[in-house]
């Protein structure tokens, strides 16, 4: 399948830590988790809904827990993956040892987010005024004013998607490059997990249908 060469390909490339997200991959997949690729990284759902991803950067590789923020967290293991992050939290390791030691629990965790999910636990969302933007989104904002206006007439929700895509960015000129990227997917009033080709089965959401329809020309 095409996902599944995909997500080799994603592992095959990583420069550095490959061995040790390898681990970590392995240790996921021990779960009731469904391995897919979203965003270019390894997403791991339960029916549908995205539970964990992984990725590896320069100094450490990690496992990003969607609704991290719910759980109990009794090894002081998680994170904020930014300042403003509401639900999401991070579970970093810089070496194999760091994950071997860490195993247990992070099965746990996993286990305990899947079962958030079946539960229907929900993350308390963060009034929009308390998130600090990233100044390259309000330069470009400020410059543009259609851009402005229909960023600003997103619902809350939205406009917190792309702000933690935006913000997830180390340097400047990828959040640039993002920002300036979803520009029209903005001005169309769709979120960063929207349908824009409209053939989705689960709209409004994407299920990848937009794949096919490239396969197929």
């Amino acid at each position: 399948m095409k996902t599944k060469l995909e997500l080799d390909t994603f592992f095959e490339k990583i420069d550095k830590f490959q061995t040790e997200i390898t681990a970590l991959r392995s240790v996921i997949l021990e779960t009731e988790l469904t391995e897919e690729l979203k965003w270019g990284v390894p997403c791991y759902t339960y029916k549908g809904k995205n539970i964990v991803l992984i990725n590896a950067f320069k100094e450490y590789y990690f496992i990003s827990f969607v609704k991290g923020v719910l759980l109990k967290d009794p090894h002081h293991i998680l994170v904020k993956q930014t300042e403003n992050s509401n639900g999401v939290r991070l579970v970093k390791f810089t070496n194999l040892d760091d994950l071997i030691a860490n195993k247990t629990y992070l099965k746990a965790y996993i286990n305990e987010a899947i079962e958030n999910e079946k539960k229907g636990l929900k993350v308390s969302s963060t009034p929009i005024q308390e998130l600090n933007f990233d100044q390259e989104l309000t330069d470009i904002l400020e410059k543009d004013e259609e851009y402005k206006n229909a960023f600003e007439t997103l619902t809350a929700g939205k406009q917190r998607g792309y702000h933690i895509y935006f913000s997830s960015a180390k340097q400047s000129q990828t959040k640039i490059d993002r920002i300036l990227k979803v520009r029209n997917r903005i001005l169309n009033g769709k979120g960063i997990n929207d349908c824009t080709c409209g053939f989705s089965k689960k709209m409004p959401s994407c299920d990848g249908s937009h794949k096919h329809l490239m396969e197929g020309k």
